[in-house]
């Protein structure tokens, strides 16, 4: 099925506000661009996904976007992460794309195997929903839609159970898969700990997040260039 790519991207001096204290303001922008660079990697490395579309207001990311095939839309208005999906779902459709996957800058341990594994299974016929919750089981860090007019997306605390409920009223199919590496997203300085505990204990992986956490890359895991 022809996969499409939905990466909702706030401005990076805007991103990741609920991390306060425990980062710097300048660190904190520089995690938000590694962070959707190493998201925008794997998604460029996932066989199964044709397109990336790329909706933001951040003008240091689009050329990059671009450089790597993306169709950027501008992220006009600022509306929130549901409006700039609903957008890029929108695209998807014009595009026809099939289905959809709606996936986050601030995931930066995303595997192209594991989401090569999540789209190896076909949708049936009469469309679906899958979600991926994040680590706590309550919001929603992966949303695939087939087609991408599925449903409306409602990214926000409790969203994982909302878009469940909004299956259901559409009489759609649904299933909730989690991948590891997509379960782990970055907003609170608890997050943020537990993810350099897993890059610690992986020894790879994440490139770019890790160079600006100051972690060393181990021996065997090449580094590719930056996408942002």
């Amino acid at each position: 099925m022809r996969t499409a790519a939905i990466l909702p991207v706030k401005r990076f001096s805007h991103a990741k506000q609920r991390l306060g204290g425990a980062v710097s303001e300048q660190l904190r922008a520089d995690l938000a661009r590694a962070m959707v660079g190493d998201v925008l990697s794997a998604i460029h490395h996932c066989t199964a996904i044709e397109r990336a579309i790329v909706i933001t207001a951040e003008p240091l990311l689009a050329a990059a976007a671009r450089y790597q095939g993306a169709i950027v839309l501008e992220d006009r208005g600022e509306r929130g992460q549901s409006a700039a999906v609903a957008h890029g779902l929108a695209r998807a459709g014009e595009e026809g794309f099939e289905r959809a996957l709606c996936v986050p800058g601030d995931c930066p341990t995303i595997d192209p195997a594991e989401l090569r594994a999540l789209l190896g299974r076909p949708a049936p016929s009469g469309g679906e929903v899958v979600i991926v919750p994040d680590r706590h089981g309550h919001g929603t860090n992966g949303l695939l839609l087939s087609p991408p007019h599925a449903i409306a997306p409602a990214f926000g605390p409790g969203s994982c159970e909302r878009h469940r409920a909004h299956a259901r009223a559409a009489g759609l199919a649904c299933r909730v898969e989690r991948p590891a590496s997509l379960l782990l997203d970055i907003d609170t300085g608890e997050d943020l700990d537990a993810l350099r505990e897993l890059l610690a204990r992986a020894g790879g992986g994440a490139p770019r997040t890790r160079a600006v956490l100051g972690l060393r890359e181990e021996a065997g895991w090449g580094a590719s260039p930056s996408a942002a």
